[in-house]
């Protein structure tokens, strides 16, 4: 008998995404509704230079190969795990901001709100027939959240959140999915919820295609304290930040004692972290650039990251600060997506509702 590790499964993944990245390069110029994309944020903050880093540059890039794009807003999902909506309208306009200063083109990419788009979120009900409770308290997103809850009972939203995360990909019939590692177990739901609506109520024929997913090559970034990368820990650099508050926080990362910077990950973590921001930013390798550091110690490497993190950072700030000067152009960009995004969605629900017999 075969026994197929975590590792196996990653392993398989890395494989098949490696596979659907080539193809992206080589076809999607062509057949750009083949590789339509989906992906977004909760706006539950302003995003930060692991968001940059990890999502929204892979998201220029598969724009500019031509992928069709849809980037949700998951606002109604910012409750899934707080009592209040906290400061909803700027974070949205905050998210906004920075996807059109990072290079996303409201012409290429539909940039929508869950809350704006009724079509989409009515697809739970029949999607919810389609998992057992087991199998959403099983999903790691589910346990993570409820675990750093101190004790707060699990809600129903929270309980369902993988399966908003499948209607947030199956109603436009988005076939890539960029993911992280820990994001995995979410896209394989949504492919069992795919396969089960085709057999179960659809008689086999293919009305959702399971979605692929498209692996990051970003390394998981810490922060700057050493921990988890985290909005609500403060422990991280906003996209928003000024130079000045960027050197400030970098100045204040966790590192340890030792004079000569070295990259050693795992004897290292705080340093060889720092390392690779820098890196990430230059497009060079962490082992290069401590090297050049030696024994200029922490401060000069606080210094390389901080020049790293600005520069390549100050088209990305200067586009957001013109972009902020006209309101009017976040609310027609939003206004259009979401228009956009509901043309989808109505369209995929009456698909749904005639397949099941309720196209009254």
């Amino acid at each position: 008998m075969t026994i197929t590790t975590e590792r196996d499964t990653y392993a398989a993944a890395l494989a098949s995404s490696a596979m659907l990245d080539a193809l992206i390069d080589e076809r999607a110029a062509q057949d750009p509704t083949r590789f339509r994309m989906l992906t977004g944020d909760r706006p539950t903050g302003p995003l930060h230079i692991g968001h940059y880093l990890a999502s929204l540059r892979n998201r220029v890039r598969l724009q500019e190969k031509g992928v069709e794009s849809f980037v949700v807003i998951a606002d109604y999902q910012v409750i899934t795990d707080r009592d209040s909506v906290g400061e909803i309208g700027d974070n949205v306009r905050g998210l906004v901001l920075d996807y059109l200063a990072a290079g996303l083109d409201p012409a290429r990419t539909t940039i929508f709100t869950h809350s704006a788009v009724p079509a989409l979120n009515q697809l739970m009900l029949p999607f919810l027939s389609l998992v057992t409770d087991a199998e959403l308290r099983r999903n790691p997103t589910v346990k993570d959240e409820l675990a750093l809850s101190e004790g707060r009972p699990l809600s129903g939203l929270l309980l369902t959140y993988p399966v908003h995360q499948a209607a947030d990909i199956l109603f436009c019939q988005a076939r890539v999915v960029p993911v992280g590692r820990d994001q995995l177990p979410h896209l394989e739901l949504t492919r069992t919820i795919a396969r089960r609506f085709n057999s179960r109520y659809a008689a086999g024929h293919s009305v959702f295609a399971e979605p692929e997913a498209l692996l990051g090559d970003v390394p998981l970034l810490m922060g700057l304290d050493g921990t988890k990368m985290s909005k609500s820990k403060g422990n991280v650099i906003n996209l928003r930040d000024s130079a000045d508050q960027t050197a400030a926080r970098i100045r204040s990362a966790k590192t340890d004692p030792e004079r000569r910077i070295t990259y050693e990950p795992e004897r290292r973590p705080e340093v060889a972290n720092l390392l690779t921001i820098a890196a990430l930013f230059r497009g060079k390798s962490p082992a290069e650039l401590a090297e050049a550091i030696g024994d200029g110690g922490a401060r000069r490497l606080k210094e390389v990251v901080t020049e790293a993190v600005n520069e390549g950072l100050a088209g990305h700030r200067a586009r957001r600060a013109e972009l902020s000067r006209d309101p009017g152009y976040l609310t027609t960009v939003l206004h259009e997506g979401n228009a956009r995004a509901n043309e989808v969605a109505d369209r995929t629900l009456a698909t749904v509702r005639a397949v099941m017999g309720m196209a009254y």
